[in-house]
């Protein structure tokens, strides 16, 4: 018996509708004069998810409106920056760069190359458990999960030749970057990037720092999950948002916690997989066994930079959790909540003290 995972658009919708509901609450006993109505807005087109922008602070409308239509243009250059399936015309992606690898440097844009070279300090950091160059592996899950949504009674897993075949085409060092001329080469034809770990949090982050710079406060983004906040709410508070319970995610949060000038990034083995042969396949690929990772059932990062939040929450879920703790230890400003299989529940110190206490 197989199957995919349904409904999982209209499941996220409700959830995300959900923490909008939260992150409109009040965050301390601090009490307002005159509570500000928020405003927000919900765009469907960029990164394969639905995204929201609030505000909070009280901007007028149009100054809402001036603000986010920015912050969507600046979303929309990274989606097309960062697409892997599509090509736009009068830019070199990352799917023209694979579909040139093994060939000459390419022109990209600027933006292109500084996520790159972030990307590569990510995969230093994390000791290559989040690794872009991954996308030769990563292309054999998506096509098993792709052919189980359209054939259940089909659904099958890559086999471990083509795994460990796929394998030697994802060093990190195959993706040659020449910031001076603005080029970008992939030498391995048979290699490909996949920044799934890492596009939506660091292209947040980018629309997070645009609008500080602007001198917005008290904006919240969600961008796929990716919460990202600047500020503070206006009465120096912070917002409440709901942690996912891996066991039951479509039901009761696992915890509730108060956060601002921040970011809150989970990941987990319910939010994209399908069923093969009586099994789930989640679509976090550990990099050594290029299966997906087995220790922990959710993990929740929070740390100022939404890039790296982003980055986190794959590699700390692919280490075992010694590993994984080690690394946040190493961290300044990083709280992690990890979940695992059987149900228990390990943070840090940092972490335990955002959770409201009912």
């Amino acid at each position: 018996m197989v199957s995919i995972h349904s409904g999982r658009w209209f499941r996220f919708f409700i959830l995300m509708m959900a923490a909008a509901l939260l992150l409109a609450g009040c965050g301390s006993q601090v009490q307002e004069t005159k509570p500000i109505e928020p405003k927000g807005k919900v765009y469907f087109t960029y990164f394969d998810t639905v995204s929201y922008i609030y505000d909070y602070s009280g901007d007028s409308a149009e100054r809402f409106d001036d603000r986010s239509a920015e912050t969507s243009l600046l979303l929309e250059e990274y989606h097309r920056l960062f697409d892997i399936y599509h090509e736009y015309a009068g830019i070199n992606n990352l799917c023209t760069l694979n579909k040139k690898a093994g060939g000459e440097a390419l022109p990209v844009d600027e933006k292109l190359i500084d996520f790159l070279l972030y990307a590569k300090e990510m995969e230093n950091l994390t000791h290559g458990e989040m690794n872009v160059m991954l996308g030769a592996v990563l292309r054999l899950w998506h096509e098993c999960r792709e052919e189980a949504s359209e054939s259940p009674s089909k659904a099958r897993i890559p086999t471990e030749e083509a795994l460990y075949a796929a394998s030697a085409h994802t060093s990190i060092d195959l993706l040659e970057i020449d910031p001076e001329k603005k080029t970008v080469r992939i030498s391995d034809p048979e290699a490909s990037i996949d920044v799934g770990a890492l596009g939506k949090g660091y292209a947040t982050e980018m629309a997070a720092r645009m609008l500080e710079e602007k001198g917005a406060l008290g904006y919240v983004l969600n961008i796929g999950g990716n919460i990202r906040i600047i500020g503070s709410r206006p009465d120096g508070t912070g917002w409440k948002t709901g942690i996912r319970n891996p066991s039951d995610p479509d039901g009761a949060f696992a915890m509730q916690i108060y956060i601002s000038d921040t970011a809150c990034v989970s990941s987990g083995v319910y939010e994209r997989f399908f069923v093969a042969e009586g099994k789930r396949w989640h679509h976090i690929i550990d990099p050594d066994t290029l299966y997906p990772a087995a220790t922990f059932s959710a993990l929740t990062v929070i740390t100022k930079d939404s890039g790296l939040a982003d980055a986190l929450s794959t590699a700390l879920f692919c280490m075992d959790y010694e590993q994984s703790r080690s690394l946040v230890d190493s961290l300044d400003g990083v709280e992690v909540c990890w979940f695992f299989p059987d149900g228990e529940q390990r943070m840090t110190e940092g972490f335990s003290k955002l959770i409201v206490k009912e």
